[in-house]
C-alpha cells in the first residue's frame, strides 16, 4: 500500500512534537540564570530542575512504547500532548522551585509518550520502504533541527519575555496535534499484545534510571563511588531484563533483534551520533558566549547554517541510499562529521568565527545523514505491531547517548580546564567553570581580573579543544566497522531487499 497525501499530511503533524521536544531540550540551559533568579532555589533544586526531565523520559521511553502497542499509539500521542501541554502552562507561572521540579517531571511523562508514538505511526503509516525513508528523513531533519534552533528561540524570547516563555511556547503546538490527531493519523495497535508484564516495566525502569543518574553526575561532580555503584547497578538490573525478555514467551521487547550485526550497529550509531552532537553543544555554546562575548540571540544566531545544512542532509539521505549501500552513507556520515570535530578541535580564544561555523555543520550535516540511514534501520526491523517498543529502544539509545556526551566529552574538557588553570596560580572558586572564573574575574581589581579572565579563557579553549579530539576519535573508529557491519543491507533499489526483513538477515 502506497502513501497518499493525507499519509503526508499526517507526517507533517507527526513533525511537531518532535520539533518541539528537541528544541525544549536546548532551550532550558538559557533560561537558568533567569529561574535562579525568580524562584532562588537552592543548589539542589537547581540541579533537580536540570535533570527531573531527562530522568523521566529515558526512563519511561520503553514501557511508553510498548504501551502504545497495546492502547494505541495515536491515542497514547494525544494523551501525552495533553500532558505535555498541561504540564508547560503550570511550569510557565511556577512560583517555587519545587513546583517547578514536578512540571518538569510530567513534562518528561508527556515526552515520554510522544516520541516512540511518532516514530511507531510513521512505521505503520508508510509501509513501502522508500516512503518510509523519506518520511523517517523528514523526522529526523526536524530532530536535529530544534536541536539547532533551540538556542536560538531561547535567545530571543528571553531577550524579550520571562523566563516561563520558554514554557508557553508548547500550548499552541499541543493543542494543534490534538485538534488534528484524530483527523489525519490513523489509529494503530498490536492486535495480539498478549499478558502485560509489570515486572519487565519495573526492571527497565530499574536499570535506565540509576544508569543516566550516574553518567549525568560523573558528568556534573566527577567520579564519585554514588554515581559509580549507580552505572553498576543499572548495567546489573539492564542484564536481568534482558534475560527476563528471553525467557517469556510474549517479552517486552524482543531482544532477539540484537543477533542481528546490523540492527546492533545501527543502535551504536544512534547513540554515538547523539553522543558527538549534544556533547559538542555543552562547549560550544559556552564558546560563543563567555569566549567570544556573543549575547544569547546572536549566539542562536550561529546554529542557523547547522541548523540549514541538518535538513538538507536529512534530505540527501535517502536518496544516498538509492544509489549505495548505507552502511557506506552510515561510514560517510561519521567521516563527515569527524571532520567538523576536527575542525572544532582548531578553535582558540581569537573567535574564529568562520571555523566554528563549518565546524558545526560539517558536524551537523554527517550526524543527520548518520542517524536518519541508522533510524530507518532500527524501526523497519520491528514488525509493524510490534513498532511502539522498538521506537522506544531507539530513544533510549538516544537518551544514553545524550548523557554520555555530556558526560565523557564534558569530562575530558573539565579536567584539561582545571589542570591548565591551576597552573597558573588562579583562586580556587575559579578550577570549577568558566563562569565561576569570569564571575571571580569580575570581583578582583585591574589588571588581575583581566589576567585571570584570559587565563580561564585559554584552559576552556585547552580543554574544548580535547574533547573535540575524542569526539572525532569515536566517530573515526565507528566508520570504520560500519560498511562491515551494515553490508547485509543492500541497496534500496535492489529489489531482494524487503521490509522488515533486512535489519535481521
Amino acid at each position: 500500500m502506497k502513501a497518499g497525501h493525507k499519509q503526508w499530511i499526517g507526517l507533517a503533524v507527526l513533525v511537531l512534537p518532535v520539533l518541539l521536544i528537541s528544541v525544549d531540550l536546548h532551550v532550558l540551559s538559557y533560561a537558568l540564570p533567569f529561574i535562579s533568579a525568580s524562584l532562588a532555589p537552592s543548589s539542589s533544586q537547581l540541579l533537580w530542575i536540570i535533570d527531573i526531565y531527562p530522568f523521566v523520559l529515558a526512563g519511561l521511553l520503553l514501557p511508553m512504547g510498548t504501551l502504545g502497542d497495546r492502547i494505541g499509539r495515536r491515542r497514547l500521542l494525544m494523551a501525552g500532548a495533553a500532558a505535555f501541554g498541561a504540564a508547560s502552562a503550570i511550569a510557565a507561572f511556577s512560583t517555587d522551585a519545587g513546583i517547578l521540579i514536578a512540571t518538569r517531571a510530567l513534562l518528561g511523562v508527556g515526552g515520554a509518550t510522544l516520541m516512540p508514538s511518532t516514530l511507531s505511526l510513521i512505521r505503520n503509516m508508510f509501509p513501502d520502504d522508500g516512503r518510509r525513508r523519506v518520511a523517517i528523513s523528514i523526522w529526523t531533519a526536524a530532530f536535529a533541527g530544534g536541536a539547532m534552533l533551540g538556542p536560538l528561540m531561547g535567545g530571543a524570547l528571553l531577550e524579550h519575555f520571562r523566563w516561563g516563555a520558554v514554557f508557553l511556547v508548547n500550548l499552541p503546538v499541543m493543542a494543534l496535534l490534538l485538534v488534528l490527531a484524530p483527523l489525519l493519523l490513523p489509529e494503530s495497535r498490536d492486535p495480539r499484545p498478549g499478558r502485560f508484564d509489570v515486572l519487565s516495566v519495573a526492571l527497565s525502569l530499574a536499570a535506565i534510571l540509576p544508569a543516566i543518574y550516574g553518567v549525568q553526575h560523573i558528568a556534573q561532580d566527577g567520579f564519585g563511588p554514588l554515581p559509580v555503584l549507580a552505572i553498576a547497578a543499572g548495567l546489573a538490573l539492564g542484564v536481568a531484563f534482558v534475560r527476563r525478555q528471553r525467557a517469556l514467551l510474549e517479552p517486552m521487547l524482543d531482544v532477539r533483534l540484537f543477533g542481528s550485526r546490523a540492527f546492533s550497529a545501527a543502535i551504536g550509531t544512534n547513540t554515538l551520533g547523539v553522543f558527538a552532537m549534544v556533547g559538542s553543544s555543552l562547549f560550544t555554546t559556552q564558546y560563543l558566549q563567555m569566549v567570544m562575548g556573543a549575547r544569547p540571540f546572536v549566539a542562536g544566531l550561529y546554529a542557523l547554517p547547522a541548523a540549514g545544512m541538518a535538513m538538507l542532509a536529512a534530505a540527501l539521505a535517502p536518496v544516498l541510499v538509492r544509489r549505495v549501500r548505507p552502511g557506506l552513507v552510515v561510514c560517510a556520515g561519521l567521516l563527515i562529521s569527524a571532520t567538523g570535530f576536527a575542525l572544532l578541535a582548531r578553535l582558540d580564544t581569537g573567535g574564529q568565527a568562520l571555523t566554528l561555523i563549518a565546524g558545526i555543520m560539517l558536524m551537523a550535516g554527517g550526524v543527520t545523514i548518520a542517524l536518519t540511514v541508522s533510524s530507518d534501520l532500527i524501526i523497519a526491523a520491528a514488525p509493524p505491531d510490534r513498532a511502539g517498543s522498538v521506537a522506544g529502544l531507539s530513544q533510549v539509545a538516544t537518551e544514553f547517548g545524550g548523557a554520555l556526551g555530556i558526560s565523557l566529552l564534558g569530562s575530558i574538557g573539565a579536567a584539561v580546564y582545571r589542570g591548565h588553570l591551576a597552573g597558573t596560580g588562579a583562586p580556587a572558586q575559579a578550577l570549577d567553570t568558566l563562569g565561576a572564573a569570569l564571575e571571580v574575574a569580575r570581583r578582583l581589581p585591574q589588571p588581575a581580573g583581566d589576567a585571570l579572565a584570559d587565563a580561564a579563557r585559554e584552559a576552556f579553549t585547552q580543554g574544548q579543544h580535547y574533547a573535540m579530539i575524542a569526539a572525532a576519535a569515536g566517530l573515526y573508529l565507528m566508520a570504520v566497522p560500519a560498511p562491515i557491519l551494515l553490508w547485509s543491507i543492500r541497496r534500496a533499489d535492489q529489489p531482494e531487499r524487503r521490509s522488515g526483513q533486512h535489519a535481521t538477515r
